[in-house]
């Protein structure tokens, strides 16, 4: 559905609430402007709409969570009747046979599915929580400290993940709390970096001290950086050559973002340790660090005291969410599809041409456009957008990148019109 166009953006309930939110939020948290932000009252499928009643058209799937269309009906009930028996249990504890079956069905759709043996999972509230659940594992397992990661990369923002982040400006302000653990690389953008890579990595494994590699297959907020052919496989070889876990942050990639059911599956390799959450639920707050069965189990037998863990721990609610739309990803025609709008898409921008176009760039339904715009001026043209009845997101350590990742069931006529408002935009 096509958003109505607007010229009063933000309307004054939103208006009303953001004089609310500032005078009582933290005024780090949202970013406030006389024309930013709307405030969200409902969404259905592609559309949000916001308090003041207007419609607008979602290419962020609010933050890459809302793949399978914004209150997705079979999400939706399975909610729905979940809260009608029980909200919360005590999940390490006295749990819910639903926290079983989630972990059940996310092996049998990770390492099972992989040929790879059982996974076993430690359920989060958030992405950085499987991030950092992650780094413990690797530090049981393996005894050494040390993480390689990337220039670029997000993670999250827990201390631990903080460590690992690739972004200086979430890192910088807490570096003297921070143990420096991490070794950062450069993420490769093309076949002559992923040779230099190589040397870099030998030098920081004859380091000593590495137990873990870090990688996101796709660099999502980092600019939607798809990296060269190769380049988890270069880092599969050497994990597997000096005894070091490969960890994948599928947060942002995985459950069939990039056309694929995980985005490893372009490369056919298998991580030892995959990080989900965002689409993994449809939008409620729980993620999962699943790894190999003799990976996993270089945590300790509970004693009755878990060494990780948390309140809302396979909160019932979020795994019934999770198990309604973890059956509508498992379907092969949803990558199939995904993979298809994604090429659709990227051939429609493909046929923008402006000075101010930099590079195109993406795979399946996570695509970047890149500007010759500074920050600054890439939000004007986001709030230019939104004013037209456009929700983007910035991209990037600059933020000169134009982000699109819409639910997947974004239209012929939706690309149309919006890469017609964009032709505007970049005339």
């Amino acid at each position: 559905m096509l958003p109505e166009l607007h010229t009063s953006i933000p309307g004054p309930r939103s208006l009303e609430a953001a004089a609310r939110l500032r005078r009582y939020e933290s005024r780090n948290v949202t970013y406030m402007d006389p024309e930013f932000p709307i405030f969200w009252d409902r969404a259905e499928g592609t559309n949000v709409w916001d308090v003041d009643g207007n419609r607008f058209l979602d290419w962020t799937s609010a933050f890459g969570v809302a793949g399978l269309g914004h209150t997705n009906p079979a999400v939706r009930e399975a909610l729905l009747t979940q809260a009608g028996k029980l909200f919360h249990g005590m999940g390490d504890v006295h749990p819910t046979p639903l926290k079983a079956e989630l972990c059940a069905r996310l092996s049998g759709l990770t390492f099972e599915r992989w040929g790879a043996g059982v996974g076993k999972t430690l359920l989060g509230n958030s992405g950085f929580e499987a991030v950092e659940a992650a780094l413990k594992t690797a530090l049981l397992f393996s005894g050494k400290p040390g993480v390689i990661a990337f220039h670029g990369a997000y993670h999250g923002l827990g201390y631990g993940a903080l460590e690992v982040a690739g972004t200086p400006y979430f890192r910088e302000p807490f570096r003297s709390q921070l143990k420096e653990f991490a070794t950062l690389l450069p993420f490769p953008r093309n076949a002559s970096q992923l040779e230099s890579l190589q040397a870099e990595l030998e030098e920081a494994i004859a380091a000593g001290q590495i137990g873990a590699i870090l990688a996101e297959p796709v660099q999502g907020r980092g600019g939607e950086i798809v990296p060269p052919d190769g380049f988890l496989q270069l880092l599969r070889q050497f994990a597997d050559r000096h005894g070091i876990l490969l960890v994948l942050d599928e947060i942002y990639t995985g459950l069939n973002r990039t056309g694929a059911l995980f985005a490893c599956e372009h490369s056919g390799v298998i991580p030892d340790v995959i990080c989900l959450g965002k689409g993994l639920t449809s939008g409620f707050p729980l993620s999962a660090c699943v790894g190999r069965a003799e990976v996993m189990d270089a945590w300790p037998q509970s004693n009755g005291e878990a060494l990780h863990t948390s309140t809302f721990l396979g909160n019932p609610l979020g795994c019934a969410m999770a198990l309604a739309s973890l059956e509508q990803h498992a379907r092969p025609e949803m990558a199939a599809h995904v993979k298809a709008r994604g090429e659709q898409l990227l051939e429609a921008l493909g046929g923008l041409h402006s000075p101010h176009i930099v590079e195109l760039r993406g795979l399946g339904l996570l695509v970047g456009l890149e500007l010759d715009l500074d920050g600054a001026d890439a939000n004007q043209l986001v709030k230019r957008a939104l004013r037209d009845g456009l929700i983007f997101l910035q991209s990037g350590p600059a933020g000169n990148i134009l982000a699109f990742t819409p639910p997947f069931a974004i239209s012929d006529e939706e690309i149309a019109f919006t890469v017609g408002k964009l032709r505007e935009y970049l005339s």
